[in-house]
């Protein structure tokens, strides 16, 4: 990983503060536009990320299993939704299933997902760093810049080009 990575999960917890104000800037006036910027840093960014280094979001988070998710997984698992659920998930206090334990059961020593193929949307769309959702949930992206080097990689381009 390059310079901007090197040390990046002590940075990015130095960053927090400077973070919270600079993503509240980008969700006035002032960041009109920004979002524009997402898909080219976003890609910028899995030019020098190999998810299967880190897997750190597998390993800290759990994403939220919904209705089409527990179908979809249980189903290429070859569980009913029931056994399914009652095995790997539990409520959360949003009322959200998620995983029962971190790290995620379906992830392999080799940093590989076992349900990949079927696994659900929030695993699909994260870190969220190439969509409008990276500055309309702040609070989501100042954790996940703890948690994945492309969030933290993300905000420090976008703190050059747009700060």
């Amino acid at each position: 990983m390059g310079d901007i990575l090197s040390d990046w999960e002590k940075k990015a917890k130095e960053q927090q503060k400077s973070y919270k104000q600079f993503l509240q800037k980008m969700q006035t006036k002032k960041g009109k536009g920004a979002e524009k910027l997402l898909p080219g840093l976003h890609d910028e960014a899995f030019e020098q990320i190999d998810c299967l280094q880190c897997a750190g979001c597998c390993k800290t988070i759990s994403p939220r299993f919904k209705t089409p998710d527990i179908k979809k997984v249980s189903k290429y698992l070859g569980l009913r939704e029931s056994v399914f659920i009652e095995t790997y998930l539990r409520l959360d206090e949003d009322g959200d299933y998620v995983v029962k334990r971190s790290p995620c059961p379906f992830l392999g020593s080799d940093n590989y997902c076992s349900i990949y193929d079927v696994r659900p949307g929030d695993c699909r769309n994260y870190p969220y760093t190439d969509s409008g959702e990276f500055f309309k949930r702040p609070n989501t992206t100042l954790l996940n810049s703890t948690i994945c080097p492309a969030v933290y990689f993300v905000l420090e381009r976008l703190k050059t080009i747009a700060g």
